[in-house]
């Protein structure tokens, strides 16, 4: 018998190939034996994906500054975790789309007349989801590296690293909780409202850790990191602005937002006539 991973010669009596490491299976794949693997590998306490995600709560530096230091054992890796979280999160949009579309509502932190500008943004995110997800990781590395520019502990691939865990474990609790809320009826824009901040609160506490702050100086650094990515919003706000004015989108909006005061004026008037 050889091992099916690496063609290491085994004994009858292994389980686990002396080379590789790998399970010696000898079951045919059933029903039964998938929901055993999935449950030896996300559900049982030892398991290393319960150990992050919980350690990651507990004592982030144990996890991101060993990754970054060198411990690639103890804990799932960063580029797995992502993967966890970008899978996680794919899988929230697809539920909210498909069984609780009504709570796809951003009303609730949306300026008066914008909605329709929310609402394609809104599109943009749920069909490029990973990709924004992505795109976060080097920009909030950028914006940490600028911030704590006087501090050099980490270089920018660290900072990569440790945005990458951040990030993913705030995917993570953000699309259980998410699927949780939108069986309530609780909308998307309401949950942000008390999501965000938890966010931002988790963030600055892997950081203060990571570099080993006072809570005065995680205040003003996060202060100072809010600010710096509220301009790069504003800058990026302005730029879609700008492109969808000039495809025509910006006037279709407007057009449409005149017409809506319309039918509701005509309504009003309707009504006040008859009564």
């Amino acid at each position: 018998m050889h091992c099916k991973n690496c063609s290491e010669p085994l004994q009858e009596d292994q389980n686990y190939c002396p080379n590789c490491g790998g399970k010696v299976i000898r079951n045919r794949i059933s029903f039964k034996n998938l929901l055993n693997d999935f449950s030896a590998q996300f559900l049982n306490y030892d398991n290393k994906f319960l150990q992050t995600f919980t350690a990651l709560f507990t004592k982030p530096n144990d996890v991101i500054g060993g990754y970054i230091n060198g411990t690639r054992k103890k804990y799932v890796n960063v580029i797995s975790y992502f993967a966890i979280a970008v899978t996680l999160s794919g899988l929230q949009i697809f539920v909210l789309n498909k069984f609780f579309p009504e709570v796809l509502d951003l009303s609730a932190v949306t300026a008066k007349g914008a909605e329709d500008f929310s609402r394609k943004n809104l599109e943009f995110i749920n069909e490029y989801q990973s990709l924004v997800m992505m795109l976060y990781v080097p920009l909030y590395a950028l914006l940490a590296k600028l911030v704590f520019l006087k501090k050099k502990k980490f270089n920018y691939t660290e900072l990569l690293v440790a945005f990458a865990y951040i990030l993913s474990q705030i995917s993570i609790i953000s699309a259980v909780i998410t699927i949780v809320c939108a069986v309530f009826g609780v909308s998307i824009g309401t949950m942000s409202i008390f999501l965000l901040p938890l966010q931002i609160i988790y963030s600055a506490y892997c950081l203060k850790y990571l570099y080993e702050l006072s809570m005065e100086g995680i205040i003003l650094r996060t202060l100072l990191f809010l600010l710096i990515l509220g301009i790069c919003f504003i800058i990026m706000a302005i730029v879609i602005g700008i492109a969808m004015y000039y495809s025509g989108d910006f006037k279709k909006i407007i057009e449409a937002q005149k017409a809506a005061k319309e039918v509701t004026y005509t309504i009003s008037s309707v009504i006040n006539w008859t009564s």
